[in-house]
């Protein structure tokens, strides 16, 4: 149902990973219309022959929902693909915190303004663009360690809670929209470990073949989303397509 999009919205779109699956998703629709959301410009992708359109937006700031909102409103349409991919680990003074101790409330805060809110304020902004017979597919990146299911090690307090909110929030938009929308499949996705900023500081902790490419991490989260339907929503899959637990 989902497979054959026209227009995708990508945002967090600066990111290492975002712009691999925005290659991905130009290598296999070269005229779909791509839509960019990031605090960055963005390139435009080599071999893309669609419309591409991109606007420059902190959606972690509440007033980017209106900015949004205008942004879309040049459109006819609300975009068939929805993918999030902001998110946040660490920076150059704040890192996983491995105990309670290590807690700051002011890198909580900032790990829920990017880690949720980027999300919750794009799913604001497109609320009410939305068309009742127009299918969506909305698919928010999301971490394996946020699943409160399948956490038996502890540690990295704000990353955990922060995703594991992002997780409650995939939840509640797939039960609102499945209501308002004919067509709809909401999901978080854990990507793996992927080599990025993001993951530059664990890298020398994981096995070996544990790292992947953006390219290949791209490859896989699209193909994932090209297998998604309707019931698949409210679900946070891995990398694979199996899912993850809550």
């Amino acid at each position: 149902m989902f497979d054959q999009p026209r227009t995708v919205l990508l945002a967090g779109a600066s990111g290492d990973l975002a712009r691999a699956i925005g290659a991905e998703i130009v290598r296999r629709y070269p005229d779909i219309a791509l839509l960019t959301l990031s605090r960055a410009a963005v390139d435009r992708v080599p071999g893309h022959a669609g419309e591409r359109r991109h606007l420059t937006v902190s959606l972690a700031d509440e007033h980017s929902i209106q900015s949004v909102e205008a942004f879309l409103s040049e459109f006819s349409s609300p975009p068939d693909w929805v993918i999030n991919c902001c998110g946040l680990l660490h920076d150059k003074f704040h890192g996983p915190e491995k105990s309670l101790a290590q807690c700051e409330d002011d890198w909580l805060v900032q790990s829920m303004r990017i880690n949720l809110l980027t999300h919750l304020h794009l799913a604001q902004a497109l609320d009410r663009k939305l068309l009742r017979k127009q299918p969506l597919l909305w698919v928010s990146l999301s971490a394996k360690v946020g699943s409160i299911g399948d956490n038996e090690l502890g540690g990295w307090y704000s990353y955990r809670i922060s995703k594991a909110s992002l997780n409650m929030l995939i939840k509640n938009l797939s039960i609102e929209w499945g209501r308002r929308l004919e067509s709809s499949c909401v999901v978080a996705v854990h990507p793996g470990t992927t080599d990025t900023v993001l993951s530059k500081p664990f890298q020398g902790n994981l096995a070996p073949g544990k790292l992947y490419s953006p390219a290949l991490s791209a490859g896989r989260i699209v193909d994932v989303v090209e297998q998604l339907a309707p019931a698949d929503s409210g679900n946070l899959f891995f990398w694979d397509g199996s899912r993850l637990p809550w």
